[in-house]
Formats: structure tokens, sequence, C-alpha cells
């Protein structure tokens, strides 16, 4: 009898809730993957936007390997040194005051929603609770989350969902104004919509919602967990498109991929919280701090933020140079092409060695920051080899 397939294996004890490609990664180096047979594929997927600084990176493995062996977890009713460290650098860079860490991106968002609600409570009266954000949006999956993410296919199921949330057109300013008001607190938006098919939201209209949020009274949440971290370009998204906001939050390029989420907000706002009102058993462990500070030290030492500015531009060149990719979208690399038959072309993709995913009209390019110039050019010639492969692939609806 022939063994089983790890395919198999997974389908009788995993919940089956992703559909996964055919294959089993072994090994990562850089921005290399590995799988069980050797094969070496180029990952500019990063395991969705989370390995911004490569594959095993020396810093990260030695800052965690430390930790490990000093202290893991002693929960969040006593100090440790790391989280401390971390909260001081993420302040430092965002120019947000306080920083409250989850355990990943729904959660650091879930934990601005709470935030956002307990300050308009105290200002404004209990009325004052309806979090507005945009259609084709996507903030996380638990109940609150879920609610404030524009995907009602991904919603429907769910139902009958938290109150207190609606959603509008990304874009425009009349939309948005006409569905705020006294109850009102807060305005949810990424600056590029990522699992909305990077969808890159213009400047004045974001330096727009920013004024209405301050002619409202109500405040500005930016969700920066795909976009933030260096993924851009810059530390965090909003710093360069001209406008600040009151709550922030960041998670998947933030450890490399140990999990970790953080919910940044300016001194008068975090003080909405007192002891009690929100809490996380896992939250800022020591590991997990420790591996956002090497991630943060890599970056700056590196120059990764330029490098993400010049590959952006290279990338962006080369994809929109092959025949088929009708549109290149996003900013920094975050990245999208928008062609037919994207599921096609990934899994084409993935056959030739490069590693991506389809989204809607598109597929998507998230590298690592650490990506060459040389791989740059080798990810667009794959990316050309497989669009060709599919250029007229007929697809059963």
């Amino acid at each position: 009898m022939m063994p089983e397939t790890i395919a198999e294996r997974e389908s009788r004890v995993v919940m089956q809730t992703y559909r996964r490609h055919p294959v089993e990664f072994v090994r990562g180096e850089d921005v290399w993957l590995f799988d069980r047979e050797g094969q070496r594929y180029l990952d500019f997927l990063s395991g969705i936007a989370v390995v911004g600084v490569g594959h095993a990176n020396p810093r990260v493995k030695e800052e965690v390997a430390a930790q490990m062996g000093e202290l893991v977890h002693v929960s969040n009713l006593f100090y440790t040194e790391p989280q401390v460290r971390l909260a001081e650098r993420l302040s430092g860079l965002s120019g947000l005051d306080r920083v409250f860490f989850a355990n990943d991106g729904a959660t650091a968002n879930e934990c601005a929603i709470k935030l956002a609600r307990r300050w308009s409570q105290r200002r404004k009266g209990f009325s004052a609770f309806e979090v507005i954000s945009l259609e084709g949006s996507f903030h996380g999956r638990t109940l609150a989350t879920l609610s404030a993410t524009g995907q009602p296919a991904k919603q429907a199921i769910f139902e009958p969902l938290p109150a207190g949330f609606r959603q509008v057109p990304p874009g425009d300013v009349d939309a948005l104004r006409s569905a705020t008001g006294p109850t009102t607190a807060a305005v949810m938006i990424e600056t590029t919509q990522g699992e909305g098919g990077v969808l890159p939201l213009d400047a004045r209209y974001l330096q727009d919602v920013r004024e209405l949020c301050d002619a409202l009274d109500a405040l500005l949440i930016v969700d920066d967990v795909q976009a933030g971290v260096g993924r851009t370009g810059t530390w965090f998204s909003w710093q360069s498109l001209g406008f600040e906001p009151d709550i922030a939050t960041v998670a998947k390029g933030l450890a490399n991929g140990l999990p970790i989420g953080a919910c940044m907000a300016r001194e008068d706002i975090a003080q909405a919280f007192v002891f009690g009102d929100h809490a996380t058993t896992f939250g800022g462990g020591p590991v997990v701090c420790g591996a956002a500070l090497a991630v943060l030290e890599e970056i700056e030492s590196r120059g990764l933020l330029e490098n993400a500015v010049a590959r952006s531009v290279q990338l962006r060149t080369g994809l929109s140079s092959i025949d088929g990719v009708e549109e290149v979208r996003g900013r920094g690399l975050l990245l999208a092409a928008i062609v037919d038959h994207p599921g096609a072309i990934v899994d084409a993709a993935l056959q030739g060695g490069l590693v991506l995913n389809a989204l809607h009209d598109a597929v998507r390019f998230a590298p690592p920051l650490t990506i060459t110039s040389e791989q740059v050019d080798l990810a667009v010639e794959r990316f050309r080899a497989a669009v060709t492969s599919t250029r007229y692939l007929r697809v059963q609806p």
C-alpha cells in the first residue's frame, strides 16, 4: 500500500476552510522557498505580505533563539523588556503614542474598534457607536471585524452580524459624508485595499476623509495590517499620503511570520481604555516582540524602505510590459497585475517556480522587502511565461 500523501492526511484531520495549492514547502531562504522534492520557488507573496525580511532571516533567528532560551511567556500581568522596547520603537516610528499588542491583524482591528467606541462613548455618549468602512475592504474574520469588512459574500453566511457597521463606496467623499453623523464613532479604512484586489485609494480622498472626521469629531482608523511595516516604502502607509490617523493597526510584516498584531493610538484616545477594558493572554509576548524588534532593525540597517521604492518602480515597469497585463496597480511592494484568468495564471506561475496569488481580477505581488533587481527581472520573466501560457485559455464559467 502506498503511503498517504500530505494532502490526503490533511483532508482527514484539518477543517476544510482552505483551497490549497498542491505543493508542500519544507524550507525557506530569503526570497526562495523549497518543496519536499527540492524544487526552488521565487516567493513573490511572502506568506501574504508577512515575511518582509526574508525566510530564515539570520537576525530574526538569532533573536528568537536567544529569547526562547531566556523567557517565552509570563502573561500581561507582569512587565517584560521586549514588549516595552517594541512599544517605544513603534511609537517613535508611527508618531502615535501608545500601543496595545494583539495576536494578529483581526485582533488588532478588534482592539481599534473597541477603543474607538469607548472613546466615543465617553466623549459623545452611548448612541455614538457606529463604524463606517469601505466597500471592498477587509478587516478580519472575527464577528466585529467581519462586520466592518466590505465584502458581503464573506458576511452572509455568519449573519446576523453585530450592529453598528456600514460600508460606502471607496473614493466617494459625498457617500461617506451622507453615511456619517452624530452616531459615528469612527471611519475605518485601508490606504490600499489588499484583499479587495490591491486597490490604492487616492491621496486627496484620504486627506478629505481626515478632514471629514475632524469636522464630525469622529476618529480615523487606518488598517495598515497588510500595507504597513515598510511594505509601501515608508514605515507606515499613510506617511507618504499627507495625513495622519488617530488609531492605526499593523500585523502581517511585523514579526516576519510569528503571530503578532499592534493597535496604536494617540495619547488622548488611548486614555479611553482603563484597567480591565481590554486584554489578551498571548499578545506582546517576549519572543514575538523580540522578533519584531529584529525585523525593524533589519529594515532600517539594510535600507529596505528605499529598496522597496526602487524595486516597486522596476516591478511595475516590468509587469506593464507584458502582453496581456491590462493594468498594474498598488503601492510599493504591494502590487497587482490585472489580467484575464488570474487563477490559471497563478497556477502556471507556480509550476514555473514563482509563488503568487489571485484576487478577483488580479494577481497579487507582495515579495520580501529584501528582493534584488535581478530577482525582480526573474519574476517578471516567469510571470510573462505564465501569462503567455494561459493567454488564450477558455475557462468554464
